[in-house]
């Protein structure tokens, strides 16, 4: 017996051509015609890179600031004291605080999206570090995290700007957009982020660099990216 597919499902697959691989712009805006939900869906992009994940050289990681910004808000935490208190809550910090704050969290909560710590602050953050870091939500020096300059951080954050980060088997999931977007903002948030990856590709990786990629609202199907043209449209 078939798989049984529902009528939303079956409507966004009427939209996809699933022989063929997209262009970027072309899958931006099936992505937001696949998108049949009654709630605002996500827009993510997903890859696979030709790198080494087992090789320390060949780690890809970074930050990208999607012109226009992912759709949602994202509540910053602010680990802090003295002056820079003042300066988080001027910029729009969510909650800032500093033992306080790691107390909570060993207690279970999570009420935030992103962290950031000035550097006087590690030494209390970094007791968090196993907790934290599986979520995803360690700061860190290489994601403009952990920095004295905290309301810029703070207001790039608010702004759109997101991390990406390889995982253990070379894949990269980025939520770029929402579906209520414009085809065209879609496209150029993804822009932005192939940019950002193409920029952090590793000295020591060989071959193909986008392997596969794929562009999906939600609750809809994957839209193969022909990486071929990605490779054209996104070099170094």
């Amino acid at each position: 017996m078939g798989k049984h597919v529902s009528k939303r499902m079956a409507a966004a697959l009427a939209e996809v051509d699933v022989t063929k691989s997209y262009d970027l712009r072309e899958a931006a805006v099936s992505a937001k015609k696949t998108a049949k939900a009654k709630f605002d869906e996500t827009i993510e992009l997903s890859l696979k890179l030709g790198v080494d994940p087992k090789q320390a050289d060949q780690m890809v990681r970074g930050t990208v600031a999607l012109p226009h910004g992912t759709g949602k808000k994202v509540r910053v935490l602010v680990f802090t004291k003295g002056e820079k208190v003042s300066e988080a809550q001027e910029a729009g910090a969510d909650f800032i605080g500093a033992e306080d704050m790691a107390e909570k969290i060993k207690g279970g909560w999570f009420d935030f999206d992103v962290a950031i710590a000035t550097p006087d602050m590690m030494g209390v953050v970094g007791k968090l570090g196993k907790i934290l870091g599986p979520r995803g939500l360690m700061p860190s020096p290489k994601s403009g995290t952990v920095t004295f300059e905290v309301a810029k951080a703070v207001k790039e954050i608010k702004a759109g700007k997101i991390e990406f980060r390889m995982d253990k088997t070379a894949d990269i999931h980025v939520p770029i957009a929402k579906a209520s977007f414009s085809d065209d903002q879609i496209y150029e948030n993804a822009v932005a982020v192939f940019d950002a990856l193409t920029r952090a590709k590793p000295a020591a990786a060989k071959g193909q660099y986008f392997r596969s990629a794929t562009l999906s609202s939600t609750m809809g199907p994957g839209i193969r990216l022909d990486c071929n043209l990605l490779a054209n449209q996104f070099k170094r």
